[in-house]
């Protein structure tokens, strides 16, 4: 029996996803109790007698571990009109997620101190959820990311390959060698041959069509810079994370070098597929790298289904209802989706396409442990109290009047899900309870 100063909060009667403290990776399901104090778990039990604290109703719902978005666009400083901290990460504990790593190329771009100071000191007191913020790669700014990666709330380093939103670029190998070679933190890698992009552009140029969009950034541009990156960490021995994966021919590759590479992919490769999506959505699934072929999107389920995956995340990148408009290829790329990652796959869980399981690994455990966010990833006594609570069962509409984000768009709008997020808790406290939000209290996450 426990005393009733124990605990502040018991989540009660869920259908727990319990990870081994002694190893993260170990899962198993309990139906129980989960006691938090002073922001952490307390206790794990099939019951917590003897306390007074407030009881949280969890049965017939799954507590699943804190959901981490790892990649996210929040377009903060620089363009309020298409996102900010506020609405980004409201979206985000919307859609049951507890954390949020945000990307560098906002405006000025995230590449020295100074800047990341200054993101840092501006989207703290606006965030609804906890976050990381990703040090930007240049071609001479190596001395600061190594200052940039000592700064509480750095989750690591962003190299862009291929020219994409805002002007970050490091294509050459002497100067991806450079940032390779420099400080300890995760290195994550948008893979797509500049090169390559810049002979073929004229495609996109005369089609006017954005079905074009992924014959002008073809397989080859992807396949080209993801074996560059991987022989070149090899040659360093430095690990490094590809980002949004989306061909057959990458995933092959990359399943040959999991000892220096880890895996991403986006749930919008594995829900559209091309010439179908830009015939219906137009420019509204223009993104980077592109949505492709079926057989590129049966080719990512089955990395799925046979586990190959580290980590899906959303690379929620927004842009205004009038910049998507404009004709092919002077229309922005990039998707909304931080409000509606976890839905969606949710759904595919329902599909039978992975098991709960597996999608705490993927979108909590296998973040949290690759980026060493300290507190974060899994259920067990010690970690933040970071619980992503859903209903496995509710049928749900994706609306756009629904989303919090800023552009006023979702490429999901009438989609109907099954699986739908309930409650966000981020440290003890509710995010999000019900759709209702509750006020900003996200910090800067410790990355170790």
């Amino acid at each position: 029996m426990q005393n009733q100063n124990d605990f502040d909060l018991i989540v009660r009667s869920g259908e727990n996803i319990i990870s081994n403290p002694l190893n993260p990776f170990s899962l198993e399901k309990k139906i129980g109790d989960i006691g938090i104090k002073n922001g952490r778990i307390a206790a794990i039990q099939k019951q917590i007698l003897g306390s007074k604290a407030p009881i949280w109703d969890a049965q017939n719902l799954t507590v699943l571990p804190g959901v981490i978005d790892s990649q996210v666009h929040f377009r903060d400083p620089g363009h309020p009109e298409k996102e900010d901290f506020a609405s980004g990460s409201k979206g985000a504990v919307l859609g049951g997620i507890t954390a949020v790593f945000d990307m560098p190329n906002t405006k000025p771009n995230t590449s020295t101190v100074e800047t990341f100071q200054a993101k840092l000191k501006e989207v703290s007191s606006k965030s609804y959820c906890d976050f990381g913020l990703f040090a930007g790669a240049t071609n001479d700014n190596t001395s600061q990311l190594i200052e940039m990666e000592k700064i509480q709330g750095c989750c690591g380093i962003k190299i862009f390959m291929g020219s994409s939103t805002g002007d970050l670029l490091v294509s050459e190998d002497e100067f991806l060698r450079r940032v390779l070679r420099t400080g300890q933190k995760m290195i994550s890698v948008h893979c797509e041959d500049e090169n390559r992009l810049v002979q073929r552009k004229q495609i996109a140029i005369d089609r006017a069509d954005p079905v074009a969009h992924p014959e002008w950034r073809d397989v080859e541009s992807a396949v080209l810079a993801s074996t560059r990156i991987v022989n070149l960490a090899k040659e360093v021995g430095r690990r490094i994370h590809v980002l949004h994966v989306t061909t057959a021919e990458e995933i092959e590759f990359l399943k040959q070098n999991k000892e220096i590479a880890t895996i991403e992919i986006l749930p919008q490769h594995l829900f559209f597929s091309s010439p179908d999506c830009y015939q219906k959505l137009g420019t509204f699934v223009q993104m980077n790298p592109p949505i492709r072929e079926i057989r590129h999107q049966q080719a990512l389920r089955k990395a799925i289904q046979e586990k190959v995956i580290n980590v899906v995340a959303s690379d929620h990148a927004p842009h205004t209802r009038e910049e998507k408009q404009k004709t092919y290829p002077n229309s922005p790329s990039g998707l909304t989706g931080v409000q509606t990652i976890l839905p969606l796959m949710l759904n595919f869980v329902n599909e039978g396409l992975l098991d709960l399981f597996y999608l705490s690994q993927l979108m909590s455990i296998n973040p949290a442990q690759l980026f060493k966010a300290k507190g974060k990833g899994g259920i067990y006594i010690g970690q933040d109290a970071d619980l992503t609570i859903v209903d496995m069962n509710k049928t749900h509409t994706i609306r756009t009047e629904q989303m919090a984000t800023r552009c006023g768009w979702t490429p999901y709008d009438g989609v109907t899900v099954k699986g739908w997020p309930i409650a966000t808790l981020i440290r003890g406290q509710f995010a999000m309870e019900r759709d209702k939000v509750f006020n900003p209290q996200g910090k800067p996450i410790q990355f170790n």
